[in-house]
């Protein structure tokens, strides 16, 4: 839920999307016997009991790659089994996760020649780079060095920074967030809300397709929502991606961000001035500026392949078979620290205990509906969320479904356990029509949908769903709003600061006295959204403007034509 993320940017994990660190492989281990009596209605004793089990110390904070990991994936498999679901990945509950961890070597610099002067920018103050090549050595000779404003071609916005030259071996540098940002310009993209072309990991792809050889982000607190450390502590140890035969993408040999510090000297030197940058490139019809530099870079880094898995039910269509809704949340948590004193199991209670029992909640009812769905329902529980979001993006690489007959996606991530609310919290609001499913079901609890608060962070972009989002399927990312009725909007800010405390540590457990009278209200909404997808043949859109429209059009037109010639 965007409360999860909202703090990710008080820590050093929010640049990665909240990545953790997997653990080395661990022995097969046996999930607990099951002592509950579950009932197939969505009710809170169900739901604290799962949440309590996944979230207890036995299960060693989940881990991907560890024995956290075994007993997590077992339990939900079996959990699944319980329900009635069916594998839902051929005959397999499972989905195995391929990843290759990349660490770079802290003592690598940037030498950076402008004129007969040669800089050195040092790792972690100056600047952070690395790789998702796959290349334990990765070496970069005078690649000329080129101002490219925010990096965004967006051609249904009529910008393109790239526009008129050749950028192969080329190191561009750019701004984070979107044209209109810094200026503070409302009638450039969409004002005040980032779109996913203001988000660094777009950027960085933008500039691989491209063909630079390197790309590097200027960092400024405002535009990017957290400080330098933020940066220095996210990419100064291991980074995790699918192995480059995973993923079609194109990838930069180097890629990372620059101080302002650093980035006002490389300005300065080349005869610019930053703050004039700023402006200039928040006009429309900006063109490139050679800053009269060359980059050069020696990259070494240690290069590990792992492996984890995601977890996949399916309870089949009675009609539509073929078709599907998928329920989504990620079952991943940063694991046991053994190098800390004391409490050092950081258990993922509510990040993402709470969203794996909640599609597990969901399942149970789907399954024992008086009138079963027409179309199969998913219930996928991925892995390595923490990590960057890649068990998502292999299963949207491989899905179980094809994505042309996926009708929507509901992403479940970090409920709200302080009590029922007035309100329900839209994640990305305004992206699709599947908010035209949700709004009429919240009014009948009596609550309005509203956007996420700090619309200019980019919260849509930061969870599982937004892999699906990229590709165009429609997803749903909505839970508890802040708004409570026992307290109103203060008690909401209360409960999310007390929530601050917990995230992303030791102190994330299950707590008995939670108030789930709203998580079961929050639950009860997403799966009257997924039963009125799964019950019906409509086929929900993004709504005219989004960016990802285009996809979603082009493979619904590709699944028709199919169909015609058949």
């Amino acid at each position: 839920m965007p409360r999860k993320l909202l703090l990710c940017l008080a820590t050093s994990a929010a640049l990665a999307a909240c990545k953790g660190e997997p653990q080395a492989p661990a022995a097969p281990a046996a999930a607990p016997a099951a002592t509950h009596a579950f009932a197939s209605d969505i009710n809170a004793a169900d739901f604290g009991e799962l949440v309590k089990t996944l979230a207890s110390d036995e299960f060693e904070g989940r881990a991907p790659g560890s024995r956290g990991e075994e007993l997590t994936v077992n339990y939900i498999r079996d959990q699944m089994q319980r329900i009635g679901l069916q594998p839902g990945n051929g005959d397999s509950w499972f989905q195995e996760v391929p990843m290759t961890e990349t660490t770079a070597d802290p003592a690598t610099v940037l030498k950076i020649r402008q004129g007969d002067a040669t800089h050195e920018l040092a790792f972690g103050s100056d600047m952070v780079i690395g790789t998702r090549s796959g290349q334990p050595d990765v070496h970069i000779d005078g690649s000329d060095m080129v101002f490219v404003g925010y990096g965004v071609d967006a051609p249904e916005q009529d910008w393109n920074d790239y526009a008129g030259q050749d950028w192969k071996g080329k190191t561009v540098v750019m701004f984070v967030n979107d044209p209109g940002f810094h200026a503070n310009d409302d009638t450039l993209f969409d004002g005040k809300r980032m779109t996913y072309y203001g988000r660094w990991t777009y950027k960085f792809e933008e500039a691989a397709r491209k063909g630079a050889a390197a790309a590097l982000i200027v960092h400024d607190t405002a535009g990017a929502s957290y400080d330098w450390n933020v940066v220095k502590h996210s990419w100064g140890g291991a980074q995790y991606d699918l192995p480059v035969a995973e993923d079609k993408e194109p990838r930069l040999q180097a890629q990372g961000w620059l101080s302002a510090e650093a980035a006002r000297k490389l300005f300065a030197d080349a005869g610019l001035d930053l703050d004039k940058a700023y402006k200039d490139a928040n006009k429309r019809g900006f063109k490139p500026v050679p800053l009269q530099a060359t980059l050069s870079l020696d990259l070494n880094s240690r290069i590990a392949e792992k492996k984890s898995r995601n977890v996949v039910g399916v309870l089949p269509g009675s009609k539509r078979a073929d078709e599907a809704v998928v329920y989504m949340a990620h079952w991943d948590h940063l694991g046991k620290h053994e190098d800390e004193p004391g409490d050092n199991i950081y258990n993922g209670a509510v990040d993402n205990a709470t969203g794996v029992a909640g599609i597990l909640e969901v399942a149970d009812a789907m399954a024992h509906q008086q009138t079963p769905p027409e179309r199969s329902v998913v219930f996928l529980a991925v892995t390595l969320e923490e990590s960057g979001l890649l068990g998502s993006q292999y299963y949207v690489n491989h899905p179980t479904f094809p994505l042309d007959k996926i009708a929507g996606v509901i992403n479940i991530d970090a409920m709200s356990v302080g009590g029922r609310a007035r309100d329900v919290t839209v994640t990305g609001y305004g992206s699709s029509e599947l908010e035209d499913i949700l709004k009429p079901l919240a009014s009948e609890q009596g609550r309005t949908l509203h956007a996420e608060t700090s619309v200019q962070s980019g919260f849509y972009f930061r969870s599982d769903h937004f892999n699906f989002a990229k590709a165009g399927v429609p997803a749903l990312y909505a839970g508890g709003g802040g708004d409570l009725r026992e307290g109103g909007t203060e008690a909401g800010r209360k409960a999310t600061e007390a929530y601050g405390e917990r995230y992303h540590g030791p102190k994330d457990e299950y707590d008995p006295n939670w108030k789930l009278d709203g998580t079961i209200e929050d639950l009860q909404l997403l799966y009257g959204v997924g039963k009125a997808l799964a019950g019906g043949d409509s086929w929900p859109n993004w709504y005219e403007g989004n960016p990802f429209k285009a996809n979603r059009d082009a493979m619904m037109k590709d699944r028709e034509q199919a169909s015609t010639a058949q």
